[in-house]
């Protein structure tokens, strides 16, 4: 239902022109004031908006399955957070939150919005093990330090035992998890294939070969300016792999909707790849007849997809960040992605924090089974534990909660 609103606003959108009346306008009273020479300018300008808006409009349209959403909650057994551990780690760094998890020894290693990396032991201890970049007492505090003091997103553990660290401005890290050494691998200025990194994020490894997956969610925008990504609706990820015996770097995929989290599929042969600012699953083939291509497993999805992981039964869970649900108004994003004019001004007058009151505080969580279809949901209407979910993770019996708003970790406990 969400689909076909958001369509039906772009079609009258088109029909009568109403993003490019705007332009039209403003140029004809432009037009009214100044010198041909101007008007020339001025023309040439007007034209370039109006072929602008109407190739990012139709660029909405094209991208849009109208029959995905349909059913998707009328069909499945839902399931509603029950929460026995409601706020561990709270006291963890005051305004920070948890975003990735890797475990080993009982262990859980997670990063946090100040740049840190944690330890939290299986007694729900906290132990330091590194800053990622400078040690401040301003880090954490506003997103204008997150360039000096780091930002840990994707975090795994290679077979050495050592912590792999995609830090959104740093680059990516080998760390070890005991002393909290660091040492650079790649740099975000030396990128790859002449295109420096501007927004390190998610990371796999694969145990067998040792090579590290990992994604550049923008070419244009760093994580601090996320929002941004989001409402430009850019093709400018890539998603990378780097051979640790060579030091190499191999873009894989290209032009990508803000690609974000990636895992492994349980027999290794594939790659899924959350695309967040479109709203879609992709699968990137490793092994077979169909190795280096890829193919949509999920589309126009119920929100917007952060991290994936596996279940501890194989099946994947994707964390939602943003739900797409029709409240008192449609959700936001829906309602400017048909209008390019108004996205391009908002992103210009909006403080990045004003958009915060504008997304619903709602915690969703997708079961996926290895062809992309939803076997289970889980909820949180009324975001009384938790809302939006960067990440879920599964240890001992335990699910981990990541969100990228909140100052605690919520668990589950089965």
């Amino acid at each position: 239902e969400i689909s076909s609103k958001s369509v039906g606003l772009f079609l009258s959108n088109v029909a009568d022109g109403r993003t490019l009346i705007v332009t039209q306008l403003r140029c004809s009273l432009a037009e009214q004031s100044f010198g041909d020479g101007i008007k020339i300018i001025l023309l040439l300008f007007c034209t370039g908006e109006y072929l602008k808006s109407l190739v990012q409009s139709l660029q909405f349209l094209l991208l849009r399955d109208l029959n995905a959403v349909s059913g998707y909650f009328s069909l499945l057994k839902n399931t509603t957070f029950k929460p026995k551990n409601e706020k561990p780690a709270a006291d963890l760094c005051g305004s920070c939150f948890f975003i990735v998890f890797s475990c080993i020894s009982g262990n859980v290693y997670t990063g946090t919005v100040d740049g840190k990396l944690w330890r939290i032991g299986p007694d729900d201890s906290l132990t330091l093990i590194t800053h990622m970049g400078q040690n401040l007492p301003e880090c954490g505090s506003s997103t204008d330090y997150e360039p000096v003091c780091g930002r840990p997103h994707g975090v795994r553990l290679d077979r050495h035992g050592q912590l792999i660290v995609a830090d959104s401005y740093l680059g990516l890290h080998s760390v070890d998890p005991r002393t909290g050494e660091k040492t650079l691998l790649v740099a975000n200025a030396e990128g790859a294939d002449g295109v420096p990194f501007a927004f390190l994020n998610g990371l796999e490894i694969c145990p067998e070969t040792g090579i590290i997956y990992f994604t550049d969610s923008s070419s244009r925008w760093g994580r601090r300016h996320v929002k941004l990504e989001v409402i430009e609706l850019n093709r400018l990820g890539r998603l990378l792999s780097y051979d640790p015996r060579t030091g190499s770097v191999k873009v894989l995929l290209d032009s990508l909707y803000m690609p974000n989290g990636i895992v492994l599929s349980p027999d290794q042969s594939f790659l899924l790849l959350a695309e967040t600012s479109i709203g879609r699953v992709l699968r990137f083939w490793l092994k077979g007849p169909k190795a280096g291509t890829k193919e949509i497993i999920l589309d126009n999805m119920i929100g917007y997809p952060d991290n994936i992981r596996l279940s501890d039964h194989g099946t994947f869970l994707v964390g939602i960040t943003t739900p797409r649900f029709w409240k008192f108004l449609p959700p936001f994003l829906d309602m400017i992605a048909p209008y390019p004019a108004v996205k391009r001004f908002l992103a210009k007058v909006i403080p990045l924090s004003a958009y915060n009151l504008l997304l619903p505080r709602y915690a969703l969580v997708l079961e996926l089974g290895l062809e992309g279809d939803i076997v289970a949901t889980l909820h949180d209407p009324e975001g009384r534990l938790t809302w939006a979910i960067s990440d879920v993770f599964q240890h001992r019996g335990r699910t981990y909660l990541g969100s990228t708003d909140l100052p605690f970790l919520p668990v589950l406990e089965s």
